[in-house]
């Protein structure tokens, strides 16, 4: 592995998030605000860090292999988190530097989990930044990298592959930089049009960029305690679903959504519809609403069909994209929702969109190929084939999808038996299988002591340390978070 090449690399992303630092530094400015100095501080040392390893990694930029990509994307979350985490230090609203670096990762790998008990005793300069991270986090440091900086050359498709969550990351044009730059425009116009539509609503406008950035990013993180249920608004609660549900779709989607209004161009509208992972996640969503609609009706949770209707909606797609914002709390519900909540944070939103989770395709070729092996008991001498969008897959990705949903089993429950044994009796099974899977499936709040209304502060250092991997492993799909502590990987 050429480690000069992948320090120099790991400069760029350090750098970029120091400079993301200006945009608190200017709100804590005008705030009047002493978060002021600390942002400064932390941009400086970022930058120095930054210099630092770019004066290490004394190599030309030249073609990534896939041991130096895998390289560049694990760790390049860890140093964005390290980097990230000095604001909380510097400003002191967090205790340790343990309660630092797990806030830090949840924002970046857009988990939402916070172990922050009063999130509006904190500054806005600091709000901002927190909502920041996820927003960085959604898209990917790495995409950002590559729609600004070109000289990364075709290695840089290493990056993307392995950087894009899902089992098939699209590429929308021929150049990747063209590709990472329509991604970014299609994330900050969602942005920009959710923020003056929750404006309309009646929020600040504070509060209305803060949550979109953390909506489209899918991330959850809130300006308020009480999350969106702090506005008590149906309008404000149908607009963050609406756009939640956009963050969960393929953003390749998105992109002929777009196009499709160019002239000459209507057909790739056509072609949304017929996609058939936004088919089942669509059908999934709204099944999932219909039946908790009809348990919050049945269980006397709410009287009011049109209520319990928005409810389900909202925290249906919440959970479902991962994203993690409430409007009511879900622990209190039917032990049916329950667990069809804990199913939803499971699955995930679609591939290649900001969610995270298992992914709805992974689900769909499970579910087809299923299918396929029953029918073919039925039907030994029939030919059968799994396809998605009238493709066949080959048995090598079947055997990949299939490698990869035993692994997402194997970390679940490693892990789940490691934080039960770090937590002592403070730390049941339940909460333990809902914080890791919250955690892996980069959901944030989960059940009981870790429901939506609580937080992860409570928690040992240690057992935020094992939460803080299962989000970094569950942003990068495992495998490349996975690989870093594999020696072969390391060799040349």
């Amino acid at each position: 592995m050429r480690f000069k090449l992948v320090a120099r690399v790991l400069s760029l992303v350090s750098l970029i998030v120091s400079f993301s630092m200006v945009f608190p530094m200017i709100w804590a400015a005008v705030d009047g605000s002493d978060d002021l100095y600390a942002f400064a501080l932390s941009l400086f040392c970022g930058v120095g860090f930054s210099f630092a390893l770019f004066r290490v990694g004394n190599a030309n930029y030249g073609e990534l292999g896939i041991r130096e990509a895998l390289a560049v994307v694990g760790l390049s979350w860890v140093i964005a988190t390290a980097v990230g985490a000095l604001p909380y230090v510097l400003t002191d609203v967090l205790g340790t530097y343990t309660d630092a670096f797990f806030e830090t990762m949840s924002g970046f790998t857009t988990t939402g989990a916070t172990v922050m008990t009063d999130i509006e005793a904190a500054s806005r300069a600091l709000l901002l930044w927190r909502g920041m991270t996820q927003w960085l986090g959604g898209m990917g440091i790495i995409v950002l990298s590559l729609a600004i900086l070109p000289f990364l050359g075709v290695g840089g498709q290493e990056l993307y592959k392995i950087e894009v969550p899902g089992p098939t990351p699209e590429k929308l044009t021929p150049r990747m930089q063209q590709t990472a730059l329509f991604l970014w425009g299609i994330y900050v116009l969602l942005t920009v049009v959710e923020t003056i539509f929750l404006m309309w609503g009646g929020m600040d406008f504070f509060d209305a960029l803060s949550h979109s950035l953390t909506t489209i990013a899918t991330g959850g993180f809130s300006p308020r305690n009480a999350s969106i249920a702090h506005y008590r608004s149906p309008y404000i609660e149908w607009v963050v679903t609406f756009f939640m549900f956009l963050g969960g779709v393929n953003f390749a989607l998105h992109y002929l959504f777009l196009t499709g209004f160019l002239p000459g161009r209507r057909q790739n509208w056509s072609k949304i519809w017929r996609n058939d992972e936004f088919r089942f996640y669509l059908s999934f969503v709204l099944t999932a609403v219909l039946l908790v609609t009809c348990a919050l009706v049945l269980g006397g949770i709410h009287s009011n069909l049109g209520n319990a209707v928005r409810a389900a909606a909202f925290q249906v797609v919440s959970l479902v994209t991962t994203t993690g914002f409430f409007s009511e709390n879900y622990v209190l519900w039917p032990y049916f929702t329950q667990f069809l909540v804990m199913l939803l944070i499971f699955v995930g939103g679609c591939a290649t969109s900001t969610a995270g989770g298992l992914k709805m395709v992974r689900l769909l070729v499970l579910l087809r190929t299923i299918r396929s092996e029953i029918w073919n008991l039925l039907h030994p001498r029939a030919i059968l084939r799994t396809k998605v969008n009238g493709k066949v897959l080959s048995q090598v990705s079947l055997n990949a999808m299939t490698a990869f949903f035993m692994l997402y089993m194997l970390v679940l429950f490693t892990a789940c038996l490691v934080v039960t044994a770090l937590g002592g009796t403070r730390l049941d099974v339940l909460t333990a299988l809902s914080g890791v899977l919250a955690s892996l499936g980069n959901t944030g709040p989960g059940f009981g002591p870790l429901g939506p209304v609580e937080n992860y502060a409570w928690l040992p250092a240690s057992v935020k340390w094992v939460f803080s991997f299962c989000m970094l492993a569950g942003r990068l799909e495992l495998y490349a978070a996975l690989l870093l502590f594999l020696p072969a990987a390391w060799r040349r």
